[in-house]
């Protein structure tokens, strides 16, 4: 019997386990362990931001789920891995029959009622780290709804409070004089080296019409604050599409909308300081800024998981699992190289760790080599560097992709992984929200393809013009909402739930 670990319930770790359970047979384990009771369908969070959906339209409990699949569930926070076992169960006396891989560890703290602090070692034959990003309020001063002044949708608690706030400045608003100064609504990033501008633009422009439609619209200023060099990036370094036989941007797309909602862009900028009611900002120019601010929601950096590593003595070896920021390495290349040398082939394929063959990661939890954005920064040396997405259908796809690896691993023996497939060749999709309302709604549809671009294969724009596409309408946000609906579908294991693309 092999037992396989996935640590994290989310997009990667979650289709991972059912296709887990789906590929083996019950003479194998398929364990999760996650520290929320509730699965979170993160991308809809920005409509608990506004008040267009609940807490309870976008998680549901996970035990009901894997129970009904055979896949055991432990409700807790992973800490320490061990990948060489430890010294009660070495790796010499840890080779199993199926895998032939040593047997390794982790070491995990309970979250549940009733076994809350309880410590308890794992042993598994598989590791998948699917733990997603440690969210780093705590890099930028003031930062965050819990010890910061600002708000969040990374939660839907965090969500929910942002949309309790915005109300109390909307129902403000209405009885505030004409004549008063407007009031001013800031949302963006709030670090130069934040990710998911997407989640930032989305909840920029259902925040605005939910402004439009309270009729305060005339007394607030919308400002998007971004560490992109330019509207548009999103931190895959912009799109370019072809539309009626003319070559277009993706700023050029980008920055219409924003003329057309007056919502004002700052860009190229690092948050450096909050206080109540005023932001701190470097911009590129090397200029030092402040704004105040009525309401404020700012995304934080990701950060690893923190975790831990000992070999089977005792030794720390964090540094040779994990990469500087906390996400695990995989086959990637890892040399530090000028950003004119950066290539597609740089970036993973299998996900597999290479100093242990059994360990994996996928989603946001795996280190990436480089930024997709060009990294920059200020004269003063404060990084403004997107980093790079890897949520949505990438998360997805890897989680698939490395549960069919891990299986016909167990299944023939061999160590070598069979399947891939790199972010430098997969083709992405998503449906960003602008405005909610099945006749007023509207979403900006965008595919790349491939997700990090291939300078070598597509000499001209990075992608494939063919299948590198915007739109930005009503019928996206149509899309959109049919979206959430399949994919919390999928995520149930519903019938049917493999036929549902990544």
């Amino acid at each position: 019997m092999a037992r396989v670990v996935v640590m994290g319930a989310g997009v990667s770790g979650h289709t991972a386990a059912l296709y887990l359970r789906k590929r083996l047979s019950r003479d194998h384990e398929v364990l999760v362990v996650a520290p929320n009771a509730n699965y979170n369908w993160i991308p809809s969070n920005i409509w608990v931001g506004v008040g267009t959906m609940e807490t309870k339209d976008v998680v549901f409990p996970l035990a009901p789920i894997y129970k009904k699949k055979g896949i055991t569930f432990v409700q807790a926070k992973a800490t320490t891995i061990w990948p060489e076992g430890d010294a009660e169960a070495p790796a010499t006396a840890g080779i199993t029959g199926e895998t032939g891989l040593a047997q390794g560890a982790i070491d995990v703290e309970h979250t549940s009622e009733g076994r809350a602090g309880e410590v308890e070692r794992i042993r598994y034959d598989y590791l998948i780290n699917a733990t997603g990003p440690k969210l780093n309020f705590g890099a930028t001063e003031g930062l965050g709804p819990d010890n910061g002044y600002t708000q969040s949708v990374c939660t839907p608690s965090h969500a929910t409070k942002a949309s309790a706030e915005l109300d109390t400045l909307i129902a403000a608003l209405k009885s505030r004089p004409a004549t008063e100064e407007k009031a001013k609504v800031i949302v963006g990033v709030g670090h130069g080296t934040c990710t998911c501008e997407g989640a930032a633009f989305e909840y920029t422009f259902n925040v605005e019409q939910k402004l439009r439609n309270s009729g305060v619209r005339d007394k607030a200023e919308m400002i998007y604050l971004t560490n992109e060099a330019e509207l548009g990036d999103f931190g895959v370094g912009g799109m370019k599409f072809e539309q009626n036989g003319f070559i277009t941007s993706s700023q050029l797309w980008t920055e219409s909308l924003f003329r057309e909602r007056e919502v004002h862009a700052i860009t190229g900028a690092a948050v450096t300081r909050i206080e109540p009611g005023k932001v701190f900002y470097d911009q590129l120019d090397g200029s030092h800024n402040e704004i105040g601010y009525d309401f404020a929601m700012l995304l934080p950096p990701f950060t690893g998981s923190g975790f831990t590593a000992y070999d089977a003595t005792g030794a720390d070896i964090t540094d040779t699992l994990f990469a500087p920021n906390g996400f695990l390495k995989v086959d990637a290349d890892y040399t530090k190289k000028p950003y004119e040398e950066w290539s597609a082939k740089d970036w993973p394929r299998t996900y597999q760790n290479p100093t242990y063959g059994n360990v994996f990661a996928v989603g946001i939890a795996f280190a990436p080599p480089h930024q997709i954005s060009k990294p920059r920064q200020t004269p003063d040396g404060v990084m403004v560097a997107p980093a790079p997405p890897r949520t949505g259908m990438p998360s997805g796809t890897m989680g698939k992709v490395v549960a069919h690896t891990i299986a016909d691993m167990i299944m023939t023996g061999d160590t070598t992984p069979a399947h891939g497939v790199s972010m430098s060749e997969m083709a992405a999709a998503c449906v960003a929200s602008a405005g909610t309302g099945m006749r007023s709604g509207t979403a900006a549809a965008m595919t790349m393809s491939p997700v990090v671009p291939d300078w070598e294969k597509y000499p001209e724009t990075g992608r494939n013009l063919k299948e590198t596409k915007g739109q930005i309408g009503l019928s996206g946000h149509w899309v959109k909402r049919l979206l959430h609906t399949l994919f919390i579908y999928k995520a149930k294991a519903r019938p049917g739930w493999t036929i549902i693309p990544e």
